[in-house]
């Protein structure tokens, strides 16, 4: 007799060898998968959900006028012991929120004890006062207290806080040690009324014994965890898109108000509007914080969920030129190039520009010459906004708030009165001049 083959047995072995390997080549590739998903950032791994900015503070380097006054600022240091209160209006709404800390300008690290979020008292901007029961922990890779290196930021981690759309937020963060320089990021044009307290307050429902200050210190941004379709809108500006002329804590700049509109219509109710300005801003050269050019990355193309960008800016170049013809067809020339840079930058990160003609500011000093050379500065680059192909759409500014019988000058009822800043109403008409039908999708 013949012995048995050992074909089928080897056979049999070979398939088990191969079922068994299937087995854990699926397991392990599941494990990878699994592994790969809980590595996802937040914005892919939500169901088409992504962060977007919804409120946005420019970082500058605090002036000594503007530092918090003593006992909150020392000879070597600033915020020691000391719990800041303030309150922000974020534009989108959501469940899920985050915020970032800034100490671009330190030349120390910034050291955060505490922070806590709440809604403030009655829904009001610049109150010491939160609503009992809303307050809530923030936490840094799941603990109290981190540390802000020099010259970065620190994106807190994400916290479930129901935000509506147009609301404020409080945000009060406590240091024990303070920045060990007086080398502070700030934003000090916040309309907004913040407060100083010595001793850790983040858990108080009120600080009635806090010091007022109209600035805010460290937060740079707040951000939402929003459907795919939220879109944001950067404005780069000076001390006009700032807010200078508006009213302390009554959110009444022109991009709030603009704001204000687009929330009123199903088609733009979902879009964030980011204030990227400051007083005495420059797009050339640096003023009051970084000239546009250096911070466009920073403040519009890194931040999140921008899909438009409006540009106001060039008043302070040509204001801060010689009044010459030579001086002024220099910096005319070199604002036209630089508006260029920024387009091109912008479309490259698929965001579309808007360009806003510069309002006049006849009457004012020192910017009006009696010459008139800056002002033919501000109408030869007003026309070359408007010309077509420049910018993807123009936004007439100058038109709404110049005075028909003196082009050169505002509206008087208007400003405030210096010839170039606007007041509330006038703000509101800049608001009303932005055409809705831009940030359609």
């Amino acid at each position: 007799m013949k012995p048995p083959s050992r074909a089928p047995i080897a056979t049999l072995l070979t398939t088990c060898v191969l079922v068994l390997t299937l087995v854990v080549t699926s397991s392990a590739l599941r494990a990878l998968l699994d592994r790969s998903d809980s590595a996802r950032p937040m914005a892919t791994s939500a169901a088409g959900r992504h962060w977007v900015n919804t409120w946005t503070g420019m970082p500058q380097l605090t002036e000594p006028a503007n530092l918090p006054p003593a006992p909150f600022t020392g000879d070597k240091s600033v915020l020691t012991d000391t719990t800041l209160r303030q309150t922000v209006r974020v534009t989108t709404g959501g469940h899920r929120i985050r915020l970032r800390f800034s100490n671009a300008y330190g030349d120390t690290p910034l050291p955060l004890t505490a922070v806590t979020v709440a809604l403030p008292s009655g829904g009001q901007a610049g109150v010491s006062a939160i609503q009992p029961g809303s307050l809530r922990r923030v936490t840094f890779a799941g603990r109290d207290a981190a540390t802000v290196p020099v010259g970065a930021q620190l994106v807190s981690d994400p916290l479930d806080f129901d935000l509506r759309a147009g609301s404020d937020l409080t945000v009060t963060a406590y240091t024990a040690q303070g920045q060990p320089s007086l080398a502070l990021t700030s934003h000090p044009g916040s309309r907004t009324t913040s407060y100083l307290l010595h001793g850790d307050h983040t858990r108080d429902d009120d600080l009635p014994d806090a010091t007022p200050v109209n600035h805010w210190y460290l937060l740079s941004d707040v951000e939402v965890l929003s459907p795919g379709a939220t879109e944001a809108v950067a404005v780069v500006g000076d001390s006009l898109t700032d807010g200078r002329g508006s009213t302390t804590n009554g959110n009444d700049r022109w991009p709030d108000q603009f704001f204000d509109r687009l929330r009123t219509r199903a088609a733009t109710s979902d879009i964030a509007v980011l204030n990227q300005a400051a007083g005495g801003n420059r797009v050339l050269d640096d003023g009051l914080g970084p000239n546009v050019l250096a911070r466009l990355d920073r403040d519009v193309l890194s931040r999140s969920g921008v899909s438009w960008l409006i540009l106001f800016e060039g008043v302070n170049d040509i204001g801060t030129a010689a009044a010459t013809p030579e001086a002024q067809r220099a910096v005319t020339d070199d604002l036209i190039a630089g508006y260029r840079q920024i387009v091109v930058r912008a479309h490259a990160q698929g965001i579309r520009v808007y360009g806003a003609t510069l309002t006049p500011f006849g009457g004012n000093t020192p910017y009006d010459d009696p010459a008139g050379e800056r002002e033919a500065s501000r109408q030869r680059v007003n026309t070359w906004i408007r010309t077509p192909g420049h910018f993807d759409a123009v936004i007439d500014f100058d038109r709404a708030v110049r005075d028909p019988a003196q082009p050169s000058r505002l509206l008087p009822d208007l400003q405030v009165g210096d010839g170039l800043h606007l007041n509330p109403k006038g703000y509101g008409v800049l608001a009303g001049a932005v055409p809705e039908r831009l940030f359609r999708r």
